[in-house]
């Protein structure tokens, strides 16, 4: 078995509702291995889940990485996961995984905290801080003060007064276009546009479909980006919701910098925007959060992360290591190749 000095420095993890990516990634920053696989959320697959779906996926990045079979198969792992919301989550599946035997240390965080170092300056002298959002199936947000306190929202859905993602924007699409069917909404192009866009001719079609189950709730996320398009073609109902989008990831980022005391300082915040529905750079949502936090958040650098969150979770095991600004370039580039 390799020692540990051969070993590379960080395994890092993206575990997320929908696909789960790890890496192994040499003290240099080189990735030395690379791979997908399904989601990871313990929220939803339950925490043995989790540990069978990670458990394949290191097994096959230290296979592809040339490593002995058997633990350990790096110094530190750095997890972001999404389900962990609560403190005491990140300490039980921190836990959890340091039990594995997968390096000698172990991290693990909310995957919201990837994305924000994801999208953050290396070369920054000073500590990582900024807020970071995620909109993908659902929702997040979390901030770093320039002085290290971080603030964070419980990210459970509407119980705890979330709205977004594309767990909410597929269903909502859906409920208008079966008002405007059934006469008690407004006229939309969904109403077409979503029957369509499973083959059927009524939205009637697609809702009995649902419910006897030949149409799995999960292919509402499909609706996402026929609905940016339809807004995108000026229907008024497909742009109030894509509007409403905009407007709660604001209210996060803006609730996020008024707990950390940003709003109104020196200092340009930086305003990282992560998961699939900011990725998409959707005219109208992009350009919406723009100008709404031009006027909220004035001097904000507002950016989308332009690397795969794997790369957030694998900067910040390097980050521990006290790697060297190359080695943090090195990552950023050889992620970007590998995937």
């Amino acid at each position: 078995m390799m020692t540990e000095q051969a070993l590379p420095a960080v395994l890092a993890i993206d575990g997320g509702n929908s696909k789960t990516d790890v890496a192994l990634v040499a003290g240099d920053g080189s990735v030395l291995a690379a791979v997908r696989g399904g989601g990871s959320n313990h929220q939803l697959i339950g925490r043995d889940g989790m540990v069978g779906v990670l458990t394949d996926l290191v097994r096959a990045a230290a296979a592809a990485a040339g490593l002995p079979a058997g633990a350990p198969v790096a110094a530190h792992t750095s997890a972001c996961l999404a389900g962990a919301d609560l403190a005491d989550e990140e300490a039980e599946l921190c836990a959890l995984i340091a039990g594995l035997g997968w390096s000698a240390t172990a991290s693990v965080v909310n995957d919201t905290f990837a994305v924000l170092r994801a999208g953050l300056d290396d070369a920054v002298p000073t500590r990582h801080w900024g807020i970071g959002t995620v909109c993908g199936a659902g929702i997040n947000c979390v901030g770093v003060a320039p002085d290290g306190r971080t603030t964070r929202f419980l990210a459970l859905g509407r119980l705890s007064g979330d709205w977004g993602g594309g767990g909410e924007l597929g269903p909502e699409a859906l409920w208008w276009a079966a008002r405007d069917e059934d006469g008690r909404g407004a006229r939309t192009e969904l109403r077409s546009a979503v029957p369509a866009h499973f083959g059927l001719e009524r939205v009637e079609d697609v809702i009995i479909g649902l419910y006897r189950g030949k149409i799995d709730y999960a292919e509402l996320h499909g609706l996402v980006p026929l609905l940016f398009e339809v807004a995108g073609r000026g229907d008024p109902v497909a742009r109030d919701v894509v509007l409403r989008q905009a407007d709660e990831i604001c209210v996060m980022v803006l609730a996020a910098a008024r707990k950390l005391d940003l709003v109104g300082g020196s200092l340009a915040v930086p305003v990282v925007l992560g998961g699939s529905l900011m990725t998409a750079r959707d005219p109208l949502l992009w350009g919406t959060i723009r100008e709404r936090l031009d006027t909220g958040l004035p001097g904000a650098d507002v950016r989308i992360v332009e690397v795969p969150p794997v790369a957030g979770a694998a900067l910040l095991g390097l980050d521990l290591a006290g790697a060297q600004p190359s080695a943090l370039a090195t990552l950023r580039e050889s992620v970007s190749i590998a995937w």
